[in-house]
């Protein structure tokens, strides 16, 4: 149960807070005294409150037919001994036949997915996440092969020049790398992602991944995690930190200011310095980059690995939810379901968290289709 497993854990702030401080066998690290909890979700109104989250209808990758908010809800069950709502996300396998449907009408491989509408950067972000058994399938599975469920916090730009001006930059788009080209040159894409974790690669739950995401860098990371097919409810806990990193290497002439920030205009700065990210003025020809630090992981109070390498530093907002990607291999079932209790996270303020750069939803691109086929 999930009060044995983590006494940290508690609807309350200042309760959890405390029992951090005063306990010394508490498996987490304390809070920082200057945390401040700054969302806290746990579904007790009922509600998917707009102002919180969003459910996006998007179809990503390949093998699958994306995830829609039809597959969003929220129903009772029973944690801890007691009776309360949840969030659920369902998903689609190979054998459903239901009126649901996504990508290009597709009912099969469809899953569902809540993401807030805030935006976090550093900070400690706790989730309490399940499972669920398969239904309508073949064989006895006790969990959802095929189906990747996973938390992950996530946002993204794209940024263009035309095309003569690929191969250099220009202050009039400072955002610009030509470092960072993609799509054949003349764009980029910053991009700011932490999973914690997808499970389910090749139906394989006993090892997730923890993957960090910083624009064109990626860092892939399996980590063994305890067995989750017992149909409760586990404590999904990530520490994320930021700082400031000198650069001794830059100077005035070879950066552009935009808005509250300064970005690198000069290609003799080794891209491995920075990783696109924007830098702070310090003082005249000085300057720090802001830069992911590290990315700390917890299962149930015990500490599964880390991510040390391209972590982003940018915020990006936390993703709730299942899908069923072609890399998840085959999923021999009707229907499932992961599960979601409670949402905290807390804020840390690290000196390296860049806020308003990546500012947007994820957009849909899977167009309704009615029953009849308009």
């Amino acid at each position: 149960m999930i009060a044995s497993r983590l006494l940290a854990c508690v609807l309350s702030a200042f309760i959890c807070r405390s029992l951090y401080a005063e306990s010394p066998s508490a498996p987490l690290p304390a809070l920082p005294r200057d945390s401040e909890l700054v969302f806290f979700e746990d579904w007790s109104r009922g509600i998917v409150e707009a102002q919180k989250w969003y459910s996006p209808r998007k179809k990503w990758g390949e093998g699958n037919h994306g995830v829609v908010p039809e597959n969003v809800r929220i129903e009772r069950d029973r944690i801890d001994d007691r009776e309360q709502n949840v969030l659920v996300c369902e998903a689609h396998g190979d054998l459903y036949d239901g009126p649901i449907t996504g990508w290009r009408g597709e009912p099969t491989r469809v899953g569902g997915l809540l993401v807030t509408k805030p935006f976090f950067a550093s900070g400690r972000y706790e989730v309490v996440m399940k499972i669920g058994k398969p239904e309508g399938g073949q064989g006895a599975h006790t969990l959802p092969i095929g189906s990747v469920p996973a938390i992950w916090t996530y946002a993204y730009r794209y940024v263009t020049v035309p095309p003569m001006a690929k191969d250099s930059f220009t202050a009039n788009t400072p955002l610009y790398n030509p470092l960072m080209q993609v799509y054949g040159g003349g764009a980029n894409e910053y991009w700011s992602e932490i999973d914690f974790p997808e499970l389910g690669k090749q139906g394989d739950f006993q090892r997730g991944l923890y993957n960090t995401f910083c624009q064109n860098r990626h860092d892939w990371r399996v980590f063994d995690v305890p067995s989750i097919d017992d149909q409760e409810y586990h404590i999904y806990t990530t520490d994320w930190r930021t700082t400031l990193k000198p650069l001794p290497e830059v100077r005035d002439e070879q950066v552009v200011q935009k808005d509250r920030f300064w970005w690198i205009q000069d290609t003799a700065v080794p891209f491995d310095l920075y990783l696109g990210n924007p830098l702070k003025r310090l003082r005249k020809d000085r300057y720090a980059v802001y830069w992911g630090l590290k990315a700390e992981h917890w299962l149930d109070g015990v500490k599964v690995g880390e991510n040390v390498k391209h972590v982003p530093a940018m915020a990006a907002q936390l993703n709730l939810g299942v899908w069923l990607p072609k890399w998840a291999g085959p999923a021999p079932w009707k229907l499932s379901r992961v599960c979601f209790a409670r949402v905290q996270i807390w804020r840390y303020s690290d000196p390296g968290d860049v806020y308003n750069v990546l500012i947007d939803d994820i957009p849909d691109n899977i167009r309704t289709i009615r029953n009849d086929g308009q």
